[in-house]
Parts: structure tokens; C-alpha cells; sequence
């Protein structure tokens, strides 16, 4: 006759036990710290001579699979996230930096003057600038080059683009106020200042294109009357 044999099923989960007393007080001690933290500072913060280095050890194995470690760096210890888990802890912020004076007076005299190159540039300001000026209103894509000047040394031109338009929310650049507009404003005094330096008519190509097909339409009408008269007859 066979016997049947039994085994018993041991179903419990073997939970780690719990800290003592003491090793309680070395994961505070480090967890409040600004800073790692040697054995040495560790000792002399605990209510009883120990073997710290043992318990940290221990710790570091408690907290090997988790989401804060316990590491040591240069014989300190301190928790840290962990490394499988770093990219979740980073943040981008965006900071909000004024534009110089430089980099408004330079973005001003291209929005007026455009197609303009760097030397009509410095020449309306009455100063050099920076290499980096129009680098940095190139960076926002406000600004980029047109393509070059037909004179001699081929200067690299400079317009504005359309996330200038957006950004300061126009639909043309003939939206743009003019001297009058912004003497009219306070902006400026324009009875003292030279209108020239607000562009020398190509801003306006715009309205000009505007008026053009406003005279071929009229043509048009024109030329469809005469026809019409010319029929009758």
C-alpha cells in the first residue's frame, strides 16, 4: 500500500524586518542632512556607540531596489534617487531675459529699413555692436538674412520674419505705426528727430502693391466699358 505524502505550502511572504532602534536613527540622521555624511559625524550623532559602517551597509541593502538609495561617494553617505530613475526628476524651466538696448535699436532699424546690412546698421546708430546682437534676434527668428546687396563685397542683408509678424501680432509690416503714429503716441518727439531713420519707403512696399492692383483693376473696368460701347454701336 502506497502512503501518500504531504508537503505543506509555505504561503508567507518573508517581509524584511524591521529596523532597530539605532539604524532608525542613522536613516534620519542622513535623510535630514544637507550634506553627505562621513562615519565619523554619523557617530557622534547617535544615542550609542555602534558598528556604523555595518548598519549603513545593511541600509544600502535595503535600499538597493528601491526608488532612493543609499550610496556612498568618498567615504560619505548620503540618499540619493536612483540612477534608473533620474530623467523622472528633471525640469525645464524657461527664463524670461530682456532684450539690450543694442539688440532693440539694431531689431527697430532692420524692421524700418529692411533689406538693411550691418554697416547701415552701425551707420544709423552711430556705434559698432556685437557680433552676438544679431545672433541673439536670429536665435528668436525674429531676424534672418535676405540674401546680399549688389554692391561690391556682396554685404549679407537682414529682414524680418514672419514670427517677427506673429510675435508682435501684425498681419503686414505696413501695420507697423509710423513716425507720425508714434510721435502722435508720446513715443517719440518727432519734431526733433530725422523720419529717415524710420526707412526710406521700401516698409511701404505693401501699400504701393496694394495701390497698383487697385490702378489694374480700374484698367480693367476701363477696357471692359470701351468694349461694351464700342458693341452697341
Amino acid at each position: 500500500m502506497n502512503k501518500k505524502i504531504t508537503k505543506k505550502v509555505n504561503n508567507i511572504i518573508n517581509f524584511p524586518k524591521k529596523l532597530s532602534v539605532i539604524e532608525k536613527e542613522i536613516e534620519a540622521i542622513i535623510f535630514a542632512a544637507a550634506e553627505p555624511l562621513d562615519i565619523q559625524t554619523i557617530e557622534s550623532k547617535i544615542s550609542k556607540k555602534v558598528d556604523v559602517e555595518k548598519i549603513l551597509l545593511k541600509l544600502q541593502n535595503e535600499y538597493s531596489d528601491r526608488g532612493i538609495n543609499l550610496i556612498c561617494i568618498s567615504k560619505k553617505w548620503s540618499f540619493r534617487t536612483s540612477t534608473s530613475l533620474s530623467s523622472l526628476m528633471q525640469q525645464e524651466k524657461t527664463f524670461e531675459k530682456k532684450l539690450s538696448r543694442a539688440a532693440i535699436e539694431t531689431l527697430a532699424i532692420i524692421v524700418y529699413h529692411q533689406p538693411v546690412t550691418r554697416a547701415e546698421i552701425e551707420e544709423i546708430r552711430g556705434v559698432a555692436f556685437g557680433t552676438n546682437t544679431l545672433d541673439i534676434l536670429m536665435e528668436l527668428n525674429w531676424v534672418k538674412p535676405g540674401g546680399r546687396k549688389d554692391v561690391p563685397g556682396k554685404p549679407i542683408q537682414y529682414v524680418t520674419t514672419d514670427d517677427f509678424l506673429s510675435h508682435f501680432n501684425l498681419q503686414k509690416l505696413s501695420d507697423l505705426p509710423t513716425v507720425d503714429e508714434l510721435g502722435a503716441a508720446g513715443l517719440i518727439d518727432n519734431t526733433n528727430i530725422d523720419s529717415a531713420i524710420f526707412g526710406t519707403g521700401k516698409f511701404y512696399k505693401e501699400k504701393e502693391n496694394d495701390k497698383k492692383e487697385d490702378i489694374y483693376s480700374n484698367i480693367d473696368e476701363m477696357l471692359s466699358s470701351t468694349l461694351e460701347s464700342e458693341d452697341k454701336k
